[in-house]
């Protein structure tokens, strides 16, 4: 959407781990070489390990593009298997013939006999294991029991685990000492220093094709306070800051834009400081005074046989008031704790406390498109038409897939299908129905369902698909059928705009008055589009938007005027 505005190619903090898009810093570099020293070692592990987000996928994608012409790579993504399904993968990524129901034995001789094989033609075998942190204790003995298949002269085959930072608490158990003997590199990728943030920055855009300072350094300095650094985090920011820039029709990022980009990436909730209080200091001392405050309300409710509403939680124990104590003090200051007790918060009527589950009110990709053409009044059946986009062209609409951020979803005001990961190589589809202020309405097989959209929107990283109305003159009905049909439409619908947002009765003449593209440029920057005179899915949809065609819509009228 902002590319052509900023000058970029591509997206240029897009979370794929893209190799051409890795920053080596030196973290990275250490990391990097660990994983090519081992190639040419005597075989056992290699374990690499970092927070979330540090770019351990995307060091591994470089390795794969830099790896010795005589290595071999299996590749396992989700190790959530069992031994025989993990052996079963590795010969799946090793192209080793076996049967669906092969023996844990069988499998084992196969890849031996593979290993002797690749061994005398020159040829060297590597595996690497992606979120290693999931294994079992199990499955990490089988591949220890793999790494014993030797010659006289070298191990065969190099296994390289690559995880979270529990992995190293898992290798440590008592139960896997003999693999953790068999590591013969170790690395931690930690995230990157606040001194090599601007030259991150400055290779990512470079790399997208932008030459120039694009963050203020007042920006770059927010950035690392809201990222601390992670590079998927500071990519997620800096993306939706870009956005945000773009919808003002900013060139530059500044601080207010990464902060409101961080919030809308945190979804609001602020990050938990890692400082223990004492009990001298003032937050031990809100703790104290609230605790005191609430066993006393709490007292006087169970004497009275008073219901408890409000701070219990539908499932929490009653007989335990620490959880209830650390909600009231993460929503309370220092200020409302001395204010009566009778200001306690009220739950606004309606408010709903669904709590959002993925694998609960996920659905399938199909399964969303049935809903979401239903939205539109549409029936969508996959057997019969089994590429949807293909069917809303049969019934008067477009499919449009883009990726954003949530003022994307409101600019563009039509129920949305977003794509959620939930785990590494597992996704799903909620169907976004409606969106009031934090409250997101999703369309589920047991009908619609309210929930927060912070509670969304942390396993969204941005991918969407909408239904658009098609204009007319796409169907090549009535009035619009003729090769002409395009611009009779546009202009007709630019006369009735340039009477809508033209300041003067002069300017609205002027407007008329000009050729199809040259209106559409007009229209484009009034509305904050891309300037391109192009009539296209984004201009449509506005156009839409702001004539008040009557289609279904993920804002309420007047909250999307107010937005």
């Amino acid at each position: 959407m902002y590319y052509d505005f900023f000058g970029f190619r591509e997206p240029p903090f897009s979370i794929a781990p893209d190799p051409r898009y890795l920053y080596l810093s030196d973290r990275h570099k250490e990391a990097l070489a660990h994983l090519m020293y081992g190639v040419q070692g005597q075989g056992g592990f290699i374990v690499i390990t970092g927070e979330v987000g540090t770019g351990k996928t995307t060091v591994c994608r470089c390795f794969l593009d830099n790896a010795p012409d005589h290595v071999d790579i299996a590749l396992i993504l989700n190790p959530r298997l069992s031994a025989r399904e993990l052996l079963s993968a590795v010969c799946d990524e090793l192209e080793i013939t076996h049967a669906l129901d092969a023996s844990i034995k069988v499998l084992v001789d196969a890849i031996n006999a593979d290993l002797l094989k690749a061994h005398a033609a020159g040829r060297h075998k590597v595996l690497i294991i992606d979120e290693a942190q999931n294994l079992s204790a199990d499955v990490l003995e089988q591949l220890r029991l793999l790494t014993n298949l030797e010659t006289a002269e070298k191990k065969l085959l190099q296994i390289v685990l690559l995880g979270q930072p529990e992995l190293q608490d898992i290798l440590a158990l008592p139960e896997l000492r003999q693999l953790n003997q068999r590591v013969t590199a170790r690395y931690h990728l930690d995230a990157i220093d606040k001194a090599e943030l601007p030259a991150y920055l400055q290779y990512r855009v470079s790399v997208a094709g932008l030459r120039g300072d694009l963050f203020t350094p007042g920006a770059i300095r927010k950035l690392y306070s809201a990222s601390q650094g992670v590079p998927r985090l500071i990519n997620l920011i800096s993306d939706r800051a870009l956005l945000g820039a773009y919808a003002e029709g900013e060139h530059q990022i500044t601080t207010l834009h990464i902060k409101r980009a961080a919030k809308e990436v945190s979804g609001g909730m602020k990050p938990r400081t890692q400082k223990r209080a004492g009990f001298g200091d003032s937050v031990s001392h809100l703790w104290l005074v609230v605790a005191s405050v609430l066993i006393a309300i709490i007292s006087t409710l169970w004497v009275l046989d008073i219901p408890q509403h409000g701070y219990f939680a539908e499932g929490d124990d009653e007989q335990s008031v620490s959880g209830v104590i650390e909600r009231i003090v993460a929503a309370t200051t220092p200020e409302e704790v001395a204010a009566p007790v009778a200001q306690n918060p009220v739950e606004p009527p309606g408010f709903n406390k669904t709590e959002f589950i993925p694998e609960q009110h996920g659905l399938s990709l199909q399964d969303s498109y049935i809903k979401l053409f239903d939205l539109w009044g549409k029936v969508y059946h996959p057997e019969v038409a089994p590429y949807p986009c293909q069917h809303a062209q049969n019934v008067g609409l477009e499919c449009l897939q883009r990726e954003g951020a949530r003022r994307t979803l409101e600019f563009l005001n039509r129920p949305a299908i977003l794509n959620l990961r939930i785990a590494p190589g597992q996704d799903v589809q909620v169907v976004l129905q409606a969106l009031e202020g934090d409250q997101a309405t999703l369309k589920t097989a047991d009908g619609p369902v309210t929930v927060e959209f912070r509670q969304v929107e942390q396993y969204w990283f941005g991918e969407f698909r909408i239904l658009w109305r098609a204009p007319e003159y796409k169907s090549g009905d009535g009035v619009y059928a003729d090769k002409k049909g395009q611009t009779l439409w546009i202009s007709s619908k630019m006369m009735e705009l340039a009477d809508r947002f033209a300041s003067t009765a002069q300017e609205s003449d002027r407007i008329k008055r000009l050729g199809m593209t040259d209106q559409v440029r007009w229209y484009q920057k009034q509305r904050g589009l891309t300037v391109d005179g192009i009539p296209g899915a984004m201009t449509i949809i506005q156009i839409h938007n702001d004539l008040g065609v009557d289609v279904p819509r993920l804002v309420a009228e007047s909250a999307a005027g107010s937005s």
